[in-house]
């Protein structure tokens, strides 16, 4: 389990965490959502659920000067254009906004912190820049703190999801999708998000509907994923088969590119099927198109349906 300094919270499918190589779509996290006074937060959205924990903590080494280069004043005489200056005159949020598209995330940590203690906005976008440095356990205490100041809030259910996705505790991954979707019907991620989890529980057809909702409600949510969200890993199996019913899903709706690059993944991930390849209906536009057949002869499989590779 989706992710971006974008998207809605999110599908398992979430600015985030760059995503085509999830495993299967890694669920996607959201920083929209209400703000303190009830509308809807400007630079709402950003990642998704991030990869494995490289170390204990998985804290990413950031520098120190880094941190303090927005939370300490400029100095005397510091040009009135300067950057350092021009930032420190933001609002703490909108200070920790712009250093998560910059990727500091070290940085926007401590600006957040700066702001309201009672926003459930600031505790969830907290959530988000621990989980983009891999730091489950923290993200996990952020969203249940933006929870605790507003148990209805879809964004922080649907970003407490990812992170119990990313722990591969997917049915209470699942069942916060659910809950966010509830809330907030239609989003896109949302159903992304639980088609990820549905895939990762063995549950296919379960998995590609919640994907064909997804895809319903925006076309792009899959496509947009590898900048929105950070790669995850799971079953390679599931992984393969997840991508090749997104490239079904694109050839369907004559996306003749966005197909061919999952066809091209669940052959990374080992998808071996020819006859189901050949068979399938969904194919039958892109089997004429010679950008598949340099795809079969790059994967040494021939076009007669049957054929062993």
């Amino acid at each position: 389990m989706r992710t971006k300094f974008r998207k809605s919270a999110a599908t398992p499918r979430c600015w985030c965490v760059a995503l085509l190589g999830i495993c299967m779509c890694s669920p996607g996290v959201s920083g929209q959502g209400p703000n303190d006074h009830g509308n809807a937060s400007p630079n709402a959205s950003y990642g998704s659920a991030p990869r494995p924990l490289s170390s204990e903590f998985g804290l990413a080494q950031e520098s120190q000067s880094e941190t303090t280069q927005v939370s300490s004043p400029p100095q005397a005489g510091a040009a009135s254009t300067s950057p350092e200056l021009a930032m420190a005159s933001l609002p703490a949020e909108t200070q920790g906004d712009l250093l998560m598209i910059r990727q500091r995330y070290l940085a926007a940590i401590a600006a957040y912190q700066r702001g309201p203690k009672d926003s459930p906005v600031i505790w969830n976008k907290l959530g988000i820049a621990y989980q983009h440095m891999y730091a489950l356990d923290f993200a996990k205490a952020q969203y249940q703190k933006a929870l605790f100041l507003n148990p209805k809030y879809p964004e922080a259910l649907n970003n407490l999801g990812t992170v119990y996705y990313g722990e591969k505790d997917y049915r209470k991954a699942e069942n916060l999708y659910k809950k966010a979707m509830r809330l907030k019907p239609n989003t896109a991620s949302f159903y992304s998000n639980l088609g990820t989890a549905y895939f990762a529980e063995h549950k296919y057809k379960k998995g590609l509907e919640a994907y064909q909702r997804a895809f319903a409600i925006d076309p792009n949510i899959f496509i947009n994923e590898s900048v929105e969200r950070i790669a995850e890993n799971g079953p390679i199996e599931e992984q393969a088969q997840l991508n090749f019913e997104l490239a079904k899903l694109y050839a369907n709706a004559g996306n003749i590119e966005a197909a061919l690059k999952y066809l091209r993944l669940a052959f990374i991930n080992g998808f071996d099927d020819v006859k189901k390849l050949m068979a399938a209906k969904e194919f039958a536009a892109l089997r004429e198109k010679p950008e598949f057949r340099l795809l079969l002869a790059e994967e040494h499989i021939t076009d007669a349906p049957g054929q062993p590779r």
